[in-house]
Parts: structure tokens; sequence; C-alpha cells
């Protein structure tokens, strides 16, 4: 059993806020499954974080008594070389990839040794759907290697390889047209696929997670744990908990927990112009150049938009912020922030927390003495870098 240490390099950890703002990087949901549980079924062993301080209340670093660690950068997700490489070194070892540490055991002041494969990555916030594809492919194979399916409704219809369709024990599903000949779909733990919809892999509708009638799902697409969505979805990952329940266009988007996106809600995801995206980086406070063409919504947990807001292509929005009223909100919404394009003000703490209990109640979910905590510390941070 190996000691694993899940590390937050610095600059991924900065180009991938908002969702870092509330958790290490190896707890950001890509594909089916978080990166630390990929390390988990990848190495025997028990996983812990190097993160920030006020992150670490609730996910603590763990070290060994004989001080072999096994280090592994957080944004890299395991593949069969990448394991044997890391699992290949020498006590106090570090292996390196483009000059830059991904593994290292105990100090990792002894030897390096220059890794030549190219491990999936999570260097840009962008990267979880563009990504995705690949992350649910892996997930979709580890996660169902030697299993049996639950049986498809006879009241739905099939589109494809019966092998690239996994339902786990639980879920419901009826009614539903899924088409997996371009990518697989898996269907999790007690989660439902209502009536009408129409999904096409890859997707991962990950455990309680519901999708309503009527719904058109386009891959490469995750729902996470306990999430709802209806209307449109195309390329998407949800982390987990959040509602995009109604009708509307959501696309190319990356969304935290605990957000909800009220009716109607429709976020674009390409500029009229067909032109290459900007996107406002928190960390460099700028627009930076993406590269891409087709670009949406990136929020950060406990954000909420109120019915028919119209997102621009490649908004950012925060940790925390309400946003309601008529029009187009800037293309960044800075965290624990509320208001409409009349004007955006502070957040008043005490509103937040007492709408994101209520929230989490739903759930079944207390918001703990360490989840305020965090989110404190998290806006006085936040104020004394303006």
């Amino acid at each position: 059993m190996r000691n694993i240490i899940l590390f937050d390099p610095a600059k991924a950890r900065q180009e991938l806020l908002p969702l870092t703002f509330t958790r290490p990087v190896a707890m950001i949901r890509f594909g089916i499954t978080t990166i630390m549980e990929k390390w988990q079924r990848a190495i025997e062993g028990t996983c812990s974080f190097d993160t920030q301080d006020y992150l670490s209340i609730k996910y603590p670093l763990v070290l060994s008594p004989d001080g072999d660690d096994l280090h592994i950068a957080a944004n890299i997700c395991p593949d069969e070389k990448l394991i044997d490489a890391i699992l290949s070194l020498d006590p106090e070892a570090s292996l390196l990839l483009n000059n830059e540490t991904i593994a290292y055991r105990g100090n990792g002041e002894g030897d390096s040794v220059t890794y030549t494969g190219s491990p999936l990555a999570l260097n840009h916030i962008w990267d979880l759907f563009m990504l995705n594809d690949e992350a649910l492919r892996r997930d979709f194979s580890s996660l169902t290697a030697g299993r049996e399916s639950q049986p498809l409704s006879d009241s739905c219809r099939l589109i494809g390889d019966p092998a690239n369709l996994f339902i786990e024990k639980g879920a419901s599903v009826e009614g539903a047209i899924i088409n997996v000949a371009k990518g697989p779909v898996y269907i999790g733990q007690d989660a439902e696929i209502m009536e009408g919809a129409c999904l096409r892999g890859p997707i991962a509708l990950c455990e309680h997670a519901v999708i309503n009638m009527g719904a058109k799902i386009y891959g490469a697409t995750t729902i996470g744990p306990h999430c709802k969505v209806g209307g449109e979805i195309n390329n998407v990952v949800m982390t987990g908990y959040s509602n995009k329940a109604h009708d509307g266009f959501l696309g190319n988007a990356v969304i935290g927990e605990w957000c909800n996106l009220g009716a109607g809600c429709t976020a674009s995801n390409l500029k009229n112009t067909y032109g290459s995206i900007k996107l406002w980086s928190i960390s460099e406070e700028r627009f930076v150049r993406t590269g891409l063409q087709f670009c949406g919504l990136i929020m950060g947990d406990h954000s909420k938009a109120g019915i028919n807001t119209m997102f621009n292509t490649a908004t950012v929005v925060g940790v925390g912020v309400n946003f309601y009223g008529p029009g187009f909100p800037r293309t960044y919404l800075t965290s624990f922030t509320q208001g409409s394009t009349a004007g955006m003000h502070d957040m008043d703490m005490d509103a937040f927390f007492d709408t994101a209990s209520k929230v989490m109640a739903r759930r079944n979910i207390p918001l703990t003495e360490i989840d305020r905590e965090i989110l404190i510390t998290l806006r006085q941070q936040l104020l004394d870098i303006s």
C-alpha cells in the first residue's frame, strides 16, 4: 500500500480557477470520476492532498512515518506507461516532463528521470471540456471492465453496440433514445433518465443525477452526482450538485458545485464572427487567447443565474455569484458579488450562507463550519488582493 500525495502544481491551479478556489486540483471531476479517484484505482494505496492552506482543513495532507511518500501532480491522469514510470522511481527520485516535476518519491532530491510519454493533463480550464471525450472513454473502460450492465428497458431505443452502454444498479431509464455509435454512455447508480430524452455519447450520468423529459444531451458531456439537467447540452462538465433543469442551451462549458441556472438560461459558445475566443484569466487579471472557436460558460461553486439569463461567449463567473435581471452580464463576474446589468455589488455573507444552507439541505448535505471557514477565508483573500 503506497501513501500517495496529490500535489497542486502552482501554474495548473491558477489556470484551473475558479474551480480550484474551493477544491484541490485532484478533486476536479474529469471524465466520470475525480482525478483523485482515478489515481486511487490506478495505484493501490491511500491518497491525500498537498494544496492551499485554507483548503487543507477539509483536504488534509497525510505523511507516512517512513517518509517514503509518492507525490504526484494532481492535474495529470494515470495511464499504464505513466504508472510504470512512477512506480519504478528510486527512493528520493523525481520524474520530469518538459523540465517540470510531475512525480517524486520522498523529498525528491535524488536523481531525476525524464518522462517521454504524453499523459492526459489539465493545464487550462478549457481542457476540462476539450479533453473530456478522452477522459470519459478511459474511465468507462476502467469502471466497466469485467462487469455486467443492468438491462436497458424495452421502452428505450439503443443505437450502436450495446457494449458501449453501462447502467449501474438502481438507475431508472425509460422512454429514452441513446446513441452509443460515437462514444460510450455510462449511467450511474440511482441516476434517472426520463422519457423523451435523447443522448448521444460519450456521456456520463453520475450517481443520483437526473436528465429531465425531452432533454437533448450531446457528448462529450459529464453530468456529475446529484445534478439535474434539461434543455440542450453539448460538451459540458458539471461537477456535481448543480442544476440546469429547464430549456436553454449550454455548450463547451464547465459548471462547479451547488450552481443553478434558471429556466430559459442560455450561454453562447460561439462568436458571431466565428473568430478565436479570448477568456478572462482570473490569475492574470486579463483576457487571454484560447485558440478555441467554441467556449461557453465557466462557473465556480455556489453561483446562480436567474431565469432567462443570457451569457455571452466565454463568460467566467466566480464563486458565490448571484446574477439576475434582463440583458447580458459582463464576461467576468467577480466572486461573492450579486446584482444585474444595472450593477454588481458585494454579497452579504450572512445571506449567502443562508441560501447555501438551504440549497445543500435539499440534497441532505449540511453546510459545515469547515465549509464556512473555507469560503470566508477565500473571500478575505480575494478582498486583500483587490
